[in-house]
């Protein structure tokens, strides 16, 4: 069995006949679409999916910049005043 990572579930039938009442319904929460019992998709309110999107962004970040100090010891130093 698959894990769900949503508060609510709902079947996909039940999901086709009025996606915005289980909008309405799960508010900011997001929502397990299931297909045959299993999670076809997540339902997320805009928000929330803003909020995935800049973290996803952050550790991209977070990655970059560790990989440039691992290589800090090749870095030439520069003035920026002569820039």
């Amino acid at each position: 069995m698959d894990t769900i990572y949503a508060d609510y579930s709902i079947s996909m039938s039940e999901f086709k006949k009025n996606p915005a009442r289980v909008l309405r319904t799960a508010g900011e929460k997001p929502v397990a679409v299931l297909n045959h019992n299993r999670p076809a998709f997540y339902m997320v309110a805009p928000k929330l999916f803003e909020a995935l999107i800049e973290e996803l962004s952050d550790r991209d970040l977070v990655n970059l910049a560790r990989a440039r100090l691992a290589q800090k010891d090749e870095a030439i130093e520069v003035d920026i005043d002569q820039i």
